[in-house]
């Protein structure tokens, strides 16, 4: 099998023009910047509307797939366990005879740092804090010890960021890596699907995957780029306040991270994205081990092997757990059942919206960015075993990815405890009202009625620090004079002078991370800035390896593309987050992110058709299903154009032919299928068939009109379309038998009900007495595992200069 894939390739003759060589598919490359363009656009010039409805996405999918994202991620780990110990974990993802391309340290941490990319900083102290504090089913239940919700805010941490995360990664990675270093196809995404629809890759069904890949990634990288920018903006201020936080500031960030980016994406991978992903793992590996020194060592060692055991026990249930009588709304009758409700809580139910914020989102946001990362895991893996690489990309990855959201998120809890027992907590009381009072009346003692809340009544916080300064005589001068002694006013109260201990759950997001730096004594600004460094580094790996992907994706998974391609998606990169930071600030990038995360949708169901391509692809490098064996006379695909594009013109008499005949089948299949059955079965299937197969589709039709005057019709519509399903995959198993076809009777059911056109059409020209057999039939999807990224272009443009 050749390369299909369309080309554009400009090459100057002149060599004072040789970098401005290009080589892309121009179907990937046009429609994606198009896309890419249009949504930016409505994100800055609209962020608020394109926030709202990008979000509303975001939720529909949560609410309604909660089912199929929890589902999915269990099986493709059962699955990935199942790859691991069976015999097809020895086969090289390469030639027999091949070596890997890195030491394993190197490998490591390039797959490392391009998997988490910033998000270790961002949430490592932050969300165990916000499970400990938040609503959610835990801390709903007021009965509940408080050390085991801490335990159990650790878990659902440990949750997110394990097993379940790291597994789409490693099967997009282990299916590209088939395909592109062992059979020899070109290295994008489009390639996963090659043991399923063969050369249809090279069509539009390829092109259309890669233009989901390059605008999930680009997307995913702009939006953590730009978000990230302003966690690095907050830390700066910290060490520094003359540094304000503000666009101005923020965009030399990410223009700095840029010009480093390009930089790196430039020397390519053994050099520029290898050294800084070794550098930026290492300096990661030295702040944990300072914290680990530094903090309550033996407590966190304690809550490492606890949290491990806690982790292991409970991630069957955890795993399995999607909220559902949380999501159906809150309950009614405790009482009449004699349940018990403590006083001051309405109920203790969890939150309804609790499991789309936080579990829906980190699974949407681990698919959306599978292209990504599986990309450059497979790019970097040649030479490997499939047991070495799931071992590399789940079990290597978990542990350190556990031993760092223990240490931090666990030195996190610790201090939100502890400022706690010293009566530090969120107030809101207005400072700069106090101040204006101290200066307008020095002497004179603090009285809760001069209105010193922000808001109208002040928060409990507030009216205990005030009950204390009123205790104690404090004249306004006097609080005034102890506000000066913190960097700003308002951390008064929340933190104290020498900021060994600060109340978290008072603090922004991006600020967390830094107060918990900033309480290590002497060493809180060496290593506010240590942080910084290593927070640099790993957003210049993941825009230099997002920036090489997506090149990759738009140039039909060119090893080498050309350095021009590579600069001009890294500053696109850049520049799609500076608009959307100018223009709509926050708004346009969490806008953008919900977009991205909502695309985990449709890459969930790409995922699950990826598992099938995985084991059937296994089963051809392991000898056991002969690709040259027996197959249908058309492909499930074959009627909709679906050819490599250089194929299609010359095809496209017969292939019209096959889509009319699809549409016929709308309605006639029943008569196809019987035809069929006759054949395969037994001649007096026929009308049993028929008329079974009539009933169920026109039953499907006549409900779904008598949905109208009926409520509740649309429901008996849909368990007559499964049954019809059911007729025609028995009938297609049936008929697989008979011509010795390899399958499976689940891929029957699931063809049946989305295709089922094609499926009688597919049995019943392969049935007939009059198709040919043997050498004479079509070459099928499977034929020939040799494809080669040195084959000519399907359409190559030459330019002299």
């Amino acid at each position: 099998v050749e390369d299909k894939s369309t080309w554009v390739r400009l090459q100057p003759s002149s060599k004072n023009f040789q970098w401005a060589e290009l080589s892309f598919n121009p179907v990937v490359t046009f429609i994606s910047l198009a896309i890419i363009l249009a949504f930016a656009v409505w994100a800055m010039v609209l962020p608020a509307d394109a926030n709202a409805e990008f979000a509303n996405w975001q939720s529909w999918v949560g609410l309604n797939f909660t089912w199929l994202y929890i589902g999915s991620q269990d099986a493709w780990a059962i699955f990935i366990i199942i790859v691991y110990l069976s015999k097809y974990s020895n086969i090289k993802l390469g030639p027999d005879d091949s070596k890997p391309e890195y030491n394993d340290a190197s490998w490591f941490s390039m797959l490392f740092a391009c998997g988490v990319s910033t998000g270790l900083f961002f949430y490592g102290v932050a969300e165990p804090l916000y499970h400990y504090i938040g609503p959610n089913r835990y801390t709903a239940d007021p009965t509940m010890p408080d050390n085991k919700l801490a335990q159990e805010a650790i878990n659902i941490t440990l949750y997110h960021w394990g097993l379940h995360g790291w597994v789409v990664y490693t099967i997009v990675g282990l299916i590209l890596g088939l395909m592109a270093h062992r059979v020899g196809l070109p290295l994008t995404m489009k390639s996963c699907f090659y043991p399923l629809i063969g050369d249809k890759i090279f069509g539009w069904p390829g092109d259309l995957v890669d233009i989901l890949s390059v605008i999930a990634t680009l997307f995913g990288v702009c939006t953590s780029l730009g978000l990230g920018t302003m966690q690095i903006n907050e830390g700066l201020h910290l060490m520094n306040s003359d540094i304000p936080v503000g666009t101005d500031s923020q965009l030399i960030i990410i223009w700095s991270i840029t010009v480093v980016a390009t930089g790196s994406v430039l020397t390519g991978v053994k050099y520029g994205i290898r050294r800084i992903s070794e550098g930026c793992f290492c300096l990661g590996l030295a702040l944990m081990l300072c914290v680990l020194f530094l903090d309550n060592t033996v407590y966190l060692l304690n809550l490492y092997v606890q949290s491990m055991g806690y982790y292991f026990q409970w991630i069957i249930q955890l795993g399995f757990h999607s909220d559902a009588f949380e999501q159906l709304g809150p309950s009614a009758g405790a009482e009449d059942r004699g349940r018990f409700v403590p006083d001051g809580f309405l109920t203790t139910d969890g939150p309804s919206g609790w499991m789309n914020g936080w579990t829906i989102f980190y699974w949407g946001w681990w698919i959306a960015w599978c292209p990504f990362v599986g990309m450059f895991i497979a790019k970097i893996s040649v030479g490997r075993t499939i047991k070495e690489f799931i071992a590399g990309t789940m079990a290597a990855p978990v542990i350190y990815v556990f031993m760092w959201m223990i240490i931090f998120g666990g030195a996190g809890l610790r201090m939100e405890r502890e400022a706690a027992q010293n009566d530090l907590c969120c107030h809101n009381i207005d400072m700069s009202r106090v101040v204006n009072l101290a200066i307008a009346s020095p002497d004179g003692l603090i009285s809760v009625d001069d209105g010193l809340c922000a808001t109208k009544d002040c928060n409990v916080c507030a009216n205990n620090l005030l009950a204390k300064t009123i205790e104690d005589g404090m004249t306004y001068q006097e609080l005034k004079m102890e506000t000066e002694m913190f960097s700003k006013p308002e951390w008064w109260g929340k933190t104290t002078v020498s900021r060994n201990l600060t109340r978290l759950s008072c603090r922004k997001t991006e600020e967390m991370w830094f107060d918990m730096m900033m309480s290590y004594g002497d060493l809180g600004n060496f290593l506010c800035g240590f942080s910084l460094i290593s927070l640099i580094l790993y957003f210049v790996t993941s825009s230099d390896s997002g920036s090489l992907v997506i090149d990759c994706l738009a140039s039909n998974g060119h090893p080498e593309p050309p350095r021009l391609q590579r600069v001009i998606w890294a500053l696109i990169e850049g520049l799609t987050a500076s608009a959307l930071l100018v223009a709509g600030g926050r708004q346009a990038l969490t806008a953008l992110q919900a977009m991205s995360i909502a695309t985990g949708l449709i890459y969930t169901i790409l995922m699950c058709v990826a598992c099938l391509a995985l084991w059937r692809a296994l089963q051809v490098e392991g000898g056991d299903l002969d690709p040259h064996g027996p197959t249908f006379h058309i492909d499930i695909l074959d009627p909709f154009f679906t050819d490599p594009f250089d194929e299609v013109v010359s095809k496209f008499l017969s292939t019209s032919k096959l889509f009319l005949l699809f549409i016929a089948n709308l309605f006639l299949a029943p008569l196809t299928v019987a035809k069929t059955s006759s054949r395969v079965i037994s001649p007096s299937t026929f009308w049993p068939v028929l008329i079974s197969l009539s009933f169920f589709l026109l039953m499907f039709i006549f409900l779904h009109i008598l949905q109208i005057v009926v409520d509740g019709a649309w429901a008996l519509a849909w368990v007559s379309f499964i049954a019809f399903g059911s007729g025609v995959s028995i009938v297609r198993s049936r008929t697989r038998n008979h011509l010795n076809i390899s399958g499976h009777p689940l891929e029957d059911f699931c063809l049946s009900l989305l295709l089922y056109p094609s499926v009688a059409m597919q049995m019943e020209l392969s049935t007939r007495p009059d198709t040919m057999q043997g050498e004479e039939k079509m070459e099928k999807v499977n034929s020939a595992y040799a494809c080669s990224m040195e084959s000519l272009p399907a359409m190559e443009i030459r330019t002299e200069i």
